[in-house]
Formats: C-alpha cells, structure tokens, sequence
C-alpha cells in the first residue's frame, strides 16, 4: 500500500471493507470482488463499494493529529472514561444549584453563594477538561506514546477539598 493509499484509504485487499475492517469483522461475509456484500449490506448493488465520509476522516484526522487507528477497546474505554468525566462534571452542577436553591435555611447567603460558585466552577473545569483529556489520550494511543498525566484528578481532589473547608469552617464556627 502507497503512502497515498494509506492516506485516503483507497487500498482494499480482498475481504476487507474500505476503512480497513475485514468483512467478518463487519458482520459482512466477503464477494470475490473483496467488496463486503451480504449481510447487513442494506440496498446495495451487489458488489458496490460505499466511499468512506472523507469529511470526518479528514476532521478527525487533524484534531487527532495523524497515527494509527489504535485497538477499538482501548479507544471505548477512553470514551468511557471522557462520559465518567462528564457525569462527574454535571454532578457538580447539580450539587451547585441545589445548595443555591434548597439551604437557605441552613446556610447565610455569602457562604451558600460561596458554595455553589466553587462546585459550579468545579463542574464548569472537569467537563471542559474532560474533553482536552479524552483528546490528549486518543492523541498518545494513535502515535503509540506515553499516556498523559491526568490533570483533571488533582483540579478535583483540590476543588472538593476546597468546598469541604468551607463547610468544615462553617460547622465549626456555627452556634448549636
């Protein structure tokens, strides 16, 4: 396969589907052609070879910076991670909003205020940050690099060590 080939994904050895998937994996079984006719082909003619979407490709090929496709189950298991992130981050944001809407009783304005703002900034960091990370190690795996270090957990632990001293101060400085 040329470097042109391999570039625009043009080369199908028999068996094999346009983006490289062997027809088996694909739950395709193979024609003499090597195009991946049978089940699960929909419409097609038989024989008819779909082009890949040259757009993402293209889009995803520049936002990942180039490499090779790594194992499929590391790359879930990194958009895993990147969805247990997010739910971390909304967890946040609800925790923020709630202490806003349901403490008033409990807590003085300028401490629930303080309260909500820090969980919502948490929240506000680890979503945006979630994304940088799941980028940053689908980049490393591709280019078959040392993972990076995850900033995200320590942002957190300090974030919600910070929340917790207030509340500990509060506890501490309010009469029974």
């Amino acid at each position: 396969m040329t470097a042109h080939e391999k570039e625009h994904g043009t080369s199908h050895n028999v068996g094999e589907a346009p983006d490289g998937i062997s027809a088996a994996a694909s739950g395709g079984a193979a024609d003499t052609n090597g195009n991946g006719a049978g089940a699960g082909s929909g419409s097609k003619a038989p024989g008819a070879v779909s082009a890949p979407d040259r757009s993402r490709r293209g889009i995803l090929n520049r936002a990942l910076g180039g490499g090779t496709d790594p194992d499929p189950r590391f790359t879930l298991a990194n958009e895993r991670t990147f969805l247990a992130w997010i739910r971390t981050s909304l967890a946040m944001v609800a925790g923020g909003i709630a202490v806003e809407a349901f403490t008033s009783e409990l807590f003085g304005p300028e401490l629930r205020k303080t309260v909500a703002v820090l969980l919502l900034l948490l929240g506000l960091v680890t979503g945006g940050g979630s994304f940088f990370r799941w980028l940053n190690v689908e980049r490393a795996m591709r280019r078959q690099e040392p993972l990076p270090a995850p900033l995200l957990a320590p942002i957190l632990a300090i974030g919600g060590a910070l929340v917790a001293a207030v509340l500990i101060v509060f506890v501490i400085g309010r009469q029974a």
